[in-house]
């Protein structure tokens, strides 16, 4: 890798920094976004389902990084999230909030594959996995500075006091990206249209098992995600300062993770990678179900889960990218709205099953997880090809 990508990448992953900052701060603080806006738990869920929903038109913006370039489709991402986190900056109460969720949604979801594509245009499939997974520290990093710095702001002065902040680091990172990142015209082997580079998609039985992976593995993750902070709340009486602490925890493990797949994913193989990843986050989630009673058990799992996923999430964005080099930006599109609409179903079955398993704790949203991390892994299944057809 150059200095001139490095440099890049480095850029890359404080973008996405502001980005997941804003996604992740609303899981461990949800009690008190609940309280500032005056809602109930179905009511977020429902906001959180939208923003999760905001992936099914993703697509038909971040096809324009494969039809103008890879530099406009991450500007266009950074001006949707722009405008939607200053909504909320400006008017702030619970319809802007879920405006903003879902502007910054859709944004994060064309900057990430139009970015993504970026990387995948110059670095051989071979060695691909380690700039991916640099770039995707800026997940852990939300968690370990991001979020802790956000929840210190919560608590001086109030829920909205994190927005106006991620606005104007925001509309830096874009101001920057335009001055800094070169032109890049589309790809050579480019469709010159959205509907052929869909058509290609829907017309790849890899690339449909690929999204239906994706789609599986994140429901096991949000089934969890959701309820972890109000589960933790409920059972054990944490109170912002740990949950704050909590944060930090799977920040560290999810870095953990990352740093991972950027030492294995490469020599491994992707496939294999992912492979472990699934088997290894059942084990966390049957582990979570049995031994989430008692406090030690419940963080320590949690910090588990999180490292698994994150190390099967990373560990399947470099395979994807090599599915359908000449739809690149439209097939890992794809893969984030998958993403967010099984973050949707996730976000949606999440406190039905919190709520049905109510004297159990998260025992069932556990054993939801491992039941669909098993339908990734069959999925998982078909796509051994790829590899074979690279060797």
């Amino acid at each position: 890798m150059n200095r001139s990508l490095l440099r890049q990448i480095l850029a890359f992953i404080v973008t996405r920094l502001i980005f997941n900052t804003l996604h992740r701060m609303t899981y461990p603080f949800l009690p008190f976004f609940m309280r500032g806006l005056g809602v109930d738990l179905a009511q977020m869920s429902t906001a959180f389902s939208l923003r999760s929903a905001a992936g099914a038109f993703s697509p038909f913006l971040a096809v324009v990084a494969d039809v103008r370039g890879r530099k406009t489709g991450m500007l266009l991402g950074l001006t949707l999230f722009v405008i939607g986190v200053a909504l909320v900056a400006i008017h702030p109460a619970f319809w802007s909030f879920v405006v903003a969720l879902f502007l910054a949604s859709v944004g994060y979801l064309v900057y990430i594959p139009s970015m993504q594509a970026y990387v995948g245009d110059r670095i051989p499939y071979a060695q691909r996995g380690l700039p991916i997974a640099l770039t995707e520290l800026s997940w852990s990093l939300s968690f370990i500075l991001g979020v802790p710095l956000a929840g210190l702001m919560i608590s001086r002065w109030g829920w909205t006091s994190p927005f106006p902040w991620l606005a104007g680091l925001a509309l830096l990172a874009l101001l920057g990206l335009l001055r800094w990142l070169p032109a890049d015209p589309p790809p050579a082997n480019a469709h010159s249209s959205l509907w052929a580079n869909f058509r290609t998609v829907l017309r790849s039985p890899l690339a449909l098992i690929g999204l239906a992976m994706g789609v599986s593995f994140t429901i096991a993750n949000e089934v969890v995600n959701l309820v972890f902070g109000i589960w933790l709340e409920n059972s054990f009486g944490f109170k912002l300062t740990a949950l704050g602490l909590v944060a930090v925890g799977i920040g560290l493990a999810e870095f953990g993770g990352e740093a991972l797949v950027g030492v294995v994913v490469d020599r491994l193989g992707k496939v294999r990678a992912v492979t472990i990843g699934l088997i290894a986050n059942c084990a966390v989630s049957l582990a979570l179900a049995g031994f989430g009673t008692s406090l030690v058990g419940a963080v320590a799992c949690l910090v588990l889960f999180y490292l698994t996923f994150e190390f099967t999430i990373v560990s399947s964005m470099p395979l994807m990218s090599e599915i359908l080099p000449e739809a690149r930006a439209t097939l890992l599109a794809a893969n984030m709205a998958l993403i967010s609409l099984g973050r949707a179903v996730g976000a949606w079955l999440s406190p039905r099953f919190f709520e049905f398993g109510s004297s159990q704790g998260i025992l069932f949203n556990a054993l939801a997880a491992v039941g669909f991390n098993l339908l990734a892994l069959l999925a998982l299944s078909f796509l051994r090809k790829i590899e074979m057809n690279k060797t």
